[in-house]
């Protein structure tokens, strides 16, 4: 049994190290992974970012307007500008345990409705990693992918597929 669970958590360490490893920033857009310090849990008034730099509760705050998060064709990586601002997000949730988000996957209408509910999935589960590893609780974060069925804006074109595939983040209990 405790081999069971060693085996688990050896796996789930795995893949948290291969995502991260995996996702590739834009060109000049590096981001090293920092582990939280105390500071960061204790309200002191700055968190450790993952892109490299503190993030003081004022720029958090800003930051935190920032709720929908677009992605390339096909993709589910996120720039180092929009990890900032979903660490922002993870700040808040760290020191508002009782707040509550949705994080929900877009894709535009290219594609087959199952591989459309794939890829809204992963852009979501890549959002909610970020907030998982800047410290906000599992039962804070819930992850829903819509695929093609909610779409930011109608057409056919570029301009419109680039609105539409995206992650929300939606605060039900703040």
């Amino acid at each position: 049994m405790k081999l069971n669970i060693g085996l688990k958590l050896l796996a789930l360490a795995l893949a948290s190290v291969l995502v991260v490893g995996c996702s590739k920033p834009k060109e000049g857009n590096e981001v090293n992974v920092e582990v939280e310090d105390e500071a960061t849990t204790s309200g002191a008034g700055s968190y450790s970012s993952f892109t490299g730099s503190a993030l003081t509760a004022e720029e958090a705050e800003t930051l935190r307007q920032q709720r929908v998060f677009y992605f390339g064709y096909d993709s589910s990586s996120l720039s180092a500008e929009d990890i900032r601002a979903i660490e922002a997000h993870a700040y808040y949730l760290v020191h508002h345990p009782n707040a509550r988000v949705r994080v929900e996957g877009h894709t535009d209408s290219r594609g087959s409705r199952e591989y459309n509910i794939a890829l809204g999935e992963r852009r979501a589960q890549a959002v909610s990693r970020i907030l998982f590893l800047a410290g906000v609780e599992n039962h804070q974060v819930a992850v829903v992918s819509y695929g093609s069925e909610k779409p930011a804006v109608q057409g056919m074109n570029e301009d419109a597929w680039r609105y539409n595939r995206r992650a929300e983040i939606i605060y039900e209990a703040e």
